[in-house]
């Protein structure tokens, strides 16, 4: 029997009944208002339903990835940054509202097990999947088991300490990868940057409109010479680069996922990364390893949740 994946992120809830095989049998979207955990539960259930509704069969029990930090298999939310909330019984509120099963996993957890499972993970045991998106995560699959450490909170490569005493995250912390070189962030640097007047070029490339802000734009003005706009694009792509190199090094993975929205519009950072790998990794850890794009784009978290639940 078919099992619902939900993803859940800071605008949306996308639903998915997906077969044993990864395969999307039918799929609906609905656009959060209010976020408050209750609000967003209903509009996980008006979600989940259109697609159960839509693929015309049951299924067995739903997964859930969603972008925050999720107390072991409590389904519990510790810190969920893109809708504000902490300490959300998640899963505990979904079960009820929807009457079946609910496993509850980090958003990264659930597209690093679809890319395994239906993309490009496929015959992989160890692997390492990193995402760099709004924010920065990434999943360990070792043995051919997802790795989700003693707390729930395994593979949190965004939250990783970069600068001490840094920049405010968004979790609340200082000096994490994510508030570097996680796409938000990008873009709240490059708007610094905007707003002192100093640089032409974005002035140019934006109009002196900040809402025109990506991190695309930074990499166009750091490549058209842009000194400060090359300062803050080449330490988020150094920091990226060291911190999956020595993930590298510490897991040995037989396969490196790379994967979301800065990395595939922003091929110049994705290269640094790439680099950085051969550079910093260990030689014996990096030996034999396979560096792939993901292949279900926007599909992964859903279908990796189904086949988590």
């Amino acid at each position: 029997m078919p099992t619902l994946g939900i993803d859940l992120g800071g605008t949306f809830a996308r639903a998915a009944v997906v077969d044993a095989k990864g395969n999307i049998i039918a799929s609906a979207k609905m656009a959060l208002g209010e976020r408050s955990p209750s609000a967003v539960v209903e509009s996980i259930a008006h979600a989940a339903k259109a697609a159960v509704d839509t693929a015309g069969t049951p299924v067995q029990g739903c997964g859930v990835g969603a972008a925050g930090q999720i107390h072991g298999e409590s389904g519990v939310l510790a810190v969920a940054p893109n809708l504000g909330w902490r300490n959300v019984p998640l899963g505990e509120m979904l079960r009820t509202r929807l009457g079946y099963p609910v496993r509850v996993v980090n958003d990264l957890s659930a597209a690093a097990w679809g890319e395994l499972n239906a993309g490009a993970g496929r015959g992989s045991q160890d692997m390492y999947t990193v995402f760099v998106g709004s924010g920065v995560g990434s999943a360990i699959i070792a043995g051919g088991r997802l790795v989700t450490g003693g707390g729930g909170v395994a593979g949190e490569l965004g939250h990783i300490k970069v600068v001490p005493n840094g920049r405010r995250c968004g979790c609340g912390e200082l000096g994490c990868l994510e508030a570097y070189a996680g796409g938000h962030n990008l873009i709240a640097q490059t708007r610094e940057l905007l707003a002192t007047g100093r640089s032409q070029v974005l002035k140019e490339l934006t109009g002196g409109d900040p809402a025109r802000v990506t991190p695309v734009t930074l990499e166009q003005a750091a490549e058209a010479g842009d000194a400060e706009a090359r300062e803050i694009y080449e330490r988020a792509s150094l920091m990226l680069a060291v911190a999956v190199a020595n993930q590298v090094t510490v897991l040995n993975p037989a396969r490196l996922i790379l994967g979301g929205g800065v990395l595939t519009h922003c091929p110049g950072i994705r290269r640094r990364v790439v680099e950085g790998v051969q550079a910093f990794a260990s030689t014996t850890s990096r030996e034999g390893l396979l560096i792939s794009d993901a292949e279900l784009g926007d599909d992964s978290g859903l279908i990796g949740a189904a086949l988590l639940a």
